[in-house]
């Protein structure tokens, strides 16, 4: 297993953290009671399905998969592909701590690519 997650995290969501300790992410992780978080190599892919028509800037956070202890799960979601969800203890949807976050990165898009230097 890898050290590592990452959330792509909006600003808003990355401030909320920061001031509160904790957060519930967005209305798609409410919705779906987990975080949805990437290994490294799956970021880049998952920026470019997802978020290159968002307006909102955007931080890219390295997790340490340690402190989520069994609350991360990895589950396959197209068939191949599996990609970490942190539900929470006990599946229980807790939210994400602000301590399990190591680094967090401004993302900058150009051409069509995102960058920083997790990244790069």
């Amino acid at each position: 297993m890898s050290e590592f997650v990452y959330r792509i995290s909006t600003a808003k969501e990355w401030e909320e953290l920061q001031s509160d300790g904790s957060t519930f992410g967005g209305d798609l992780d409410k919705s779906s009671t987990f975080f949805h978080l990437s290994k490294l190599d799956q970021v880049r892919q998952t920026l470019e399905n997802y978020f290159l028509n968002s307006e909102e800037e955007l931080y890219l956070l390295q997790i340490d998969a340690k402190k989520l202890g069994d609350g991360l799960v990895y589950e396959v979601v197209d068939g191949k592909n599996s990609f970490p969800h942190f539900y929470g203890p006990s599946r229980s949807f807790s939210p994400l701590p602000l301590d399990a976050v190591t680094k967090a990165e401004k993302l900058s898009l150009s051409d069509g690519r995102f960058s920083c230097s997790l990244l790069d």
